[in-house]
């Protein structure tokens, strides 16, 4: 497999696994407004705080209405990490490796593809909420699709290292908004708010049912623990690397709990250590220095990957070896 190739399937991957996420962001906030609409003008802002694009967002919108955000995040083709703006990147990433992948799952993402770029055209969509569900479904849609009709050798698990690695940045993400910035007042918490927000939170990453079968009772603890720490649940942050590190060692050929390149070496050393935390060890330290440490580590896996694969100038020793592993 050329480094291209490998490259083209592992971000389109990656940039669906962003648009739908993108679409989970906004909608836990359109469900606490269900509830408490008098709360919009707090709860648009930490969107946008949360991407880091804070000035283009004032040079370019202004005042963080629902409209703004939602103009921002979901339909702004300048702004490169919208969901249209994903979208079209992953369908050029798509359509230069359309002899690796499927014609069903290229059938799903132009279709995907034009369903956004078709409601683009609106100012806002006129059923938010519905619009987003459905992003979501597109995007399941596409990944089943892809898992169902292509082979299962190094160029699918580029795409599942791709989307798991995404995946684990954006649940970290949608938990940092709530615990840092989405309930400021300390009065809230553990108020009926604080639990129809955590509850939002939960049914955003389409957790609620799964989690109210383990937990029962809605806590920040156990919230943290199921989000970051669970084994089982497909969302949360350590099943998310644990499948992105199986992946990678499919891709290279070494045994778990080895490493020949600084991708292996990098996220075996993220597995290792969400294996080896605990929840009131994260508390403790502050949530959101957690997720700050977190999100570091990842861009520092994301790093390696690209060095350790893509890179076009991809010297030496190291991208040679590769080439021979995927080529056996």
């Amino acid at each position: 497999m050329l480094s291209r190739v490998a490259d083209s399937i592992y971000w389109m991957a990656r940039y669906v696994e962003r648009a739908e996420n993108l679409a989970r962001f906004i909608d836990v906030t359109l469900n606490v407004l269900l509830d408490h609409p008098e709360d919009a003008d707090r709860q648009w802002a930490p969107l946008v705080n949360t991407t880091g694009d804070d000035e283009y967002f004032a040079a370019h919108y202004g005042a963080a209405t629902e409209a703004n955000v939602i103009r921002f995040l979901a339909f702004d083709r300048e702004y490169p990490n919208s969901i249209i703006a994903s979208l079209v990147a992953a369908r050029e990433n798509a359509r230069t490796v359309r002899e690796v992948i499927s014609s069903e799952a290229w059938e799903q993402l132009n279709e995907f593809y034009l369903f956004v770029r078709n409601a683009a055209h609106e100012s806002m969509p006129p059923q938010p909420v519905d619009f987003f569900a459905a992003v979501r479904q597109h995007s399941h849609l596409f990944n089943g699709v892809l898992d169902a009709t292509m082979s299962h050798d190094k160029g699918w698990h580029f795409a599942n290292l791709g989307r798991l690695l995404e995946r684990a940045d954006k649940t970290s993400r949608i938990l940092d908004v709530k615990y840092f910035t989405l309930l400021p007042q300390v009065r809230d918490v553990g108020t009926t708010l604080d639990d129809l927000q955590w509850s939002a939170v939960l049914r955003s990453v389409s957790g609620f049912e799964m989690y109210r079968k383990r937990y029962h009772a809605i806590t920040v603890r156990r919230v943290v623990q199921f989000l970051i720490l669970d084994r089982a649940f497909p969302r949360a942050a350590r099943f998310c690397i644990a499948g992105a590190d199986a992946s990678l060692h499919e891709i290279c050929g070494t045994a778990t709990g080895t490493y020949c390149n600084s991708a292996e070496q990098q996220l075996g050393r993220l597995r290792a250590e969400l294996e080896f935390t605990d929840v009131e060890s994260i508390i403790q330290g502050g949530l959101h220095e957690y997720i700050d440490r977190f999100q570091t580590q990842l861009n520092t896996v994301s790093e390696a990957v690209n060095e350790t694969f893509f890179e076009a100038r991809a010297d030496g020793q190291q991208q040679q070896q590769w080439q021979r592993q995927v080529s056996s």
